[in-house]
């Protein structure tokens, strides 16, 4: 399986840095085509959100060139494959509280990722990052763990309360800022022409997933600069309408 990649990240209208940090890579192998793609949202609000963000795309890029390297050399297993995530978010979590502490303040960030491997895709994520599959409909693969997210779960609120919910921004997790971290992952079969998208939250606040599905269903996406035209189009829509925060969009397309 062959994969079409683009990524795109604007700073808004109103930040006067990005706090998002994206990784996109390609690369091949013994199982074929392998494409690797992380979207971390530095924590609006705390000092330093763009270095914690930064740091943890750093770390996934250097894993993706040598730690998976060795998963696939011992044999390509899920089980090795989340523990070896989860060892590094962990030791990343602790160095990016540790930074913090010693230079007295918090950061912090979400972590979305996901590996396209073996006609299989893999998901880790931590916050409020999200990964999307886009093919006949829009799914939404991941869960947000917020605080909004845990209360309609329980049934104590309803989508519409979420959207105006003073605490609607609340993370129960993120790397650096939590003493405590659990990532979840997902995992799925890729069928052909399948389109995987990685979001910052800002850019899925003010659009709707109409207008996602629009631009980035399989048929709108031919070549990577088509794609890269339809994400810049969604991302200039947010800022016309008056999103605030970073925003940032990752795409994969399975050929």
């Amino acid at each position: 399986m062959k994969f079409l990649v683009t990524a795109h990240s604007d700073v808004g209208i109103r930040k006067k840095t990005n706090q998002d940090s994206v990784l996109l890579q390609v690369a091949q192998t013994g199982l074929g085509d392998i494409a690797f793609a992380a979207v971390c949202d530095g924590m609006g609000g705390l000092a330093k959100g763009e270095l914690a963000s930064a740091t943890l795309i750093k770390a996934l890029a250097q894993w993706f060139q040598e730690d998976f390297k060795e998963i696939l050399k011992e044999g390509f297993t899920e089980k090795a494959l989340y523990d070896s995530w989860t060892e590094l978010i962990l030791d990343y979590g602790k160095r990016i509280q540790d930074y913090g502490r010693c230079n007295g303040f918090n950061l912090g960030t979400t972590c979305a990722a996901v590996l396209l491997v073996n006609n299989r895709y893999y998901i880790v994520n931590v916050g409020d990052s999200r990964v999307y599959k886009i093919n006949k409909t829009l799914e939404q693969l991941t869960k947000d763990q917020t605080y909004i997210q845990r209360e309609m779960d329980a049934g104590r609120m309803t989508s519409e309360e979420a959207k105006v919910d003073p605490q609607r921004n609340v993370l129960l997790q993120c790397v650096g800022a939590s003493d405590y971290i659990e990532p979840d992952f997902f995992s799925g079969e890729i069928n052909e022409n399948d389109v995987f998208m990685l979001c910052s939250d800002g850019f899925r606040h003010i659009i709707t997933p109409e207008e996602i599905y629009q631009y980035l269903n399989p048929a709108m996406l031919v070549t990577e600069a088509n794609m890269l035209e339809n994400a810049k189009y969604l991302t200039d829509l947010n800022k016309y309408r008056l999103e605030e925060d970073n925003i940032s969009v990752a795409l994969i397309k399975a050929c």
